[in-house]
């Protein structure tokens, strides 16, 4: 088991190694239109590129110049007493093994000043990790099982129990309101069956309001029929 990993580790190091090998590019500085000297702006040109691990630079130019590495500092101040590398030879190839930033100058007296310089600005290569196996199963202590939702209990509204319905008391009728005497006197008196409470709940009307007044007229005129022959006596 150990040595099919070890197998299948060295064969990913090298598949990505030619990957990268193959997608390498190889960048003449200054080029198409212009190369390491003073008369090409050499940093626009760097702006316009895009440098990762594995690509080269190639440096194209006349026996009096050359190509100094220096520090960020140095290629600011173009001091060329205290360089990193110095190639000459009039075509210097120089990897990007490294992501990161590396500064470059030419060396002969007033060429750096005159824009002979240039930085590099190396990305870290975005080789795509392999992808899984689309028939790879998740482990099974990963899956859960899926358990059913029980289906909500449905409830039934139930009514509320009506109270009961009180019946209306009566009152009593007020003694003051019933004539003082005469024949037809019980007749003002409701009926205590006709206010009853039916059994629906809801109460009867009495007599009706034409007899009540009917009533009470007659009442009126008995009465007055009897004081006037009270005072004629």
């Amino acid at each position: 088991m150990t040595i099919l990993m070890l197998k299948t580790l060295m064969s990913f190091a090298i598949s990505v190694t030619l990957i990268n090998l193959a997608m390498a590019a190889s960048y003449t500085v200054g080029g198409p239109n212009g190369g390491w000297d003073t008369t090409t702006s050499l940093q626009t040109w760097a702006s316009s590129q895009s440098f990762s691990v594995g690509d080269s630079l190639i440096f194209q130019y006349a026996p009096n110049h050359d190509v100094l590495e220096v520090s960020k500092a140095d290629y600011d101040s173009c001091q060329a007493s205290t360089a990193i590398q110095s190639y000459n030879g009039g075509t210097t190839t120089i990897p990007l093994s490294s992501p990161g930033n590396r500064y470059f100058i030419c060396g002969t007296m007033g060429h750096c000043s005159q824009g002979m310089k240039v930085g590099i600005d190396t990305l870290a290569s975005s080789a795509a990790p392999p992808a899984s196996s689309p028939s790879a199963e998740p482990p099974a202590s990963l899956v859960k099982p899926l358990v059913p939702t029980p289906a909500p209990e449905s409830t039934s509204a139930s009514s509320p129990t009506q109270a009961p319905e009180t019946n209306p008391t009566m009152l009593p009728t007020s003694p003051s309101d019933l004539p003082l005497d005469g024949p037809a006197s019980s007749s003002i008196i409701p009926s205590t069956e006709s206010t009853r409470t039916s059994s629906t709940g809801s109460s009867t009307e009495p007599a009706s309001s034409s007899a009540h007044k009917g009533s009470f007229l007659v009442n009126i005129l008995m009465g007055f029929s009897f004081i006037m022959v009270m005072l004629k006596a």
